[in-house]
């Protein structure tokens, strides 16, 4: 039984706002993972729906335990609410909801930001309203380590994905081989026609739409969005009709992976991707199931480094609730583990396709290759850093692989600094928008009157 009972109705606040951070952290989060894959045409939307629920799950569940304590512990002194434990419940609620309000405004406004600085931001915003010290110096886990995390990290990502792909290109790509030697850039519009898709002669530009396994090009241009497919059949009918209640189930469900994520129509990004060398299509497509498996990869690492960002203030209050004092050291339970697992993947399933569309080919060219370099060095560094109990974000990982891959192409404008800008400046949004959402809350509590 739990010691401060008469609190259950904030346990029961801060359980909802956990929900909506570890969805809002799916929504945004596990498109890193899958983007470039997409962007590829290696895997579609309805596919990677599925895969995310599977690879984050058991990243969350198999992995996410050791990263969980040090969010927990590391980023404010929860000692100063020994005198009054209800107090670090109500903070680390605040926490939460700050970070859930931030990380599902700034999905729906297409920034992918990181989900680590929301929930530190989020802690800090509570440090400061509760007057609670702040771990700024070079201690495990404090938030100097985390910020210098956030340059140092996407610098190494670069770097292994850098090498990753050197390899593969001087390896495969650059051989003399009959099939491997067709290393070329495409310089014309019809070049690129011819080697986008599976075979030069059915290839549709990847400015056209997406080419899957099943369908054609003319199916591509054809491609409906979600509003036309499940809704538009059915407006005709009675709104209690079977078939048009049927049909808001269907847009409901299948909203989120049955959306275009590809097709663009910028010119200024078409002259980006012309910037970028092209490759035999038939070694291009060879790489397509280490891609896949790359991007699986990074989808657990992404479960196992990133939970701990809804699960950490939650396990914080929870724990504290039960015992009635502050709880410095807890073991995280394991079906709290489980439920943001699912969570994680679901909100991938019904809102990532902001994300989807935010990274992809906006940056640069997309390749199986490519993807493969990018996910695989993303992975390797978030891995490394959930080894360590380091919290580092994903999305600055695959951010500085997608770079450090595309400068292979030793050619800067084969770079779309212009979205690197956009998505800086969703970074430089996070902690201060998650900080007062969360620190105004708090406040609030603090100093409302009572009788």
């Amino acid at each position: 039984m739990a010691v401060l009972e008469k609190y259950d109705w904030i346990i029961a606040i801060i359980s909802i706002a956990f929900c909506a951070s570890s969805f809002g952290n799916g929504a945004n989060d596990v498109a890193n993972s899958y983007a470039t894959s997409v962007a590829a045409r290696t895997l579609t939307m309805p596919q990677v729906g599925v895969l995310s629920m599977i690879t984050e799950f058991v990243g969350a569940v198999a992995l996410g335990s050791r990263v969980t304590k040090t969010i927990k512990n590391g980023i404010i002194d929860i000692n100063r609410f020994n005198p009054a434990p209800a107090t670090l419940i109500l903070g680390m609620g605040c926490a939460e909801v700050g970070s859930a309000f931030w990380l599902i405004t700034a999905t729906s406004l297409g920034f992918p930001v990181s989900t680590t600085q929301t929930v530190v931001g989020a802690l800090i915003g509570v440090g400061f309203a509760s007057q609670a010290s702040i771990k700024w110096e070079w201690t495990s886990g404090s938030v100097s380590q985390v910020a210098a995390s956030w340059g140092i990290a996407p610098a190494i990502a670069a770097g292994f994905s850098a090498l990753i792909f050197a390899t593969i290109k001087y390896s495969v790509h650059n051989r003399s081989d009959s099939l491997n030697s067709h290393n070329r850039t495409a310089d014309s519009p019809d070049d690129l026609k011819k080697e986008n898709g599976g075979d030069s002669s059915d290839a549709a530009n990847i400015e056209k739409g997406p080419v899957g396994p099943a369908q054609s090009p003319l199916a591509a241009k054809q491609h409906l969005e979600p509003d036309e497919r499940f809704l538009a059949p059915y407006r005709h009918l009675a709104i209690f009709h079977p078939l048009r209640l049927w049909s808001f189930v269907k847009y409901f469900l299948l909203q989120g992976v049955t959306r275009d994520c590809v097709t663009h129509d910028s010119d200024r990004l078409a002259a980006t991707h012309a910037r970028a060398a092209r490759y035999d299509n038939r070694v291009e497509h060879l790489w397509t199931y280490a891609q896949v498996a790359s991007a699986m990869v990074m989808s657990i690492a992404h479960g196992s480094n990133d939970v701990a960002n809804a699960v950490g203030p939650w396990v914080a209050a929870y724990e504290t609730y039960r015992a009635g004092i502050v709880q410095t050291k807890t073991d995280t339970p394991i079906w709290i583990l489980v439920i943001a697992g699912f969570l994680l993947g679901a909100g991938f399933w019904f809102f990532g396709f902001h994300i989807i569309r935010a990274l992809g080919n906006r940056i640069t060219q997309m390749s199986p290759t490519r993807g493969f370099s990018m996910e695989l060095g993303a992975a390797i560094t978030v891995l490394l850093a959930s080894r360590l109990g380091l919290p580092v974000s994903t999305t600055q990982c695959l951010t500085g692989a997608t770079v450090g891959t595309a400068l292979m192409n030793y050619d800067l404008g084969a770079v779309n600094w212009r979205q690197l800008l956009w998505i800086f400046g969703g970074w430089v949004l996070t902690l201060p928008c998650a900080g007062l959402v969360s620190g105004l809350l708090m406040l609030m509590a603090l100093n409302t009157p009572h009788f």
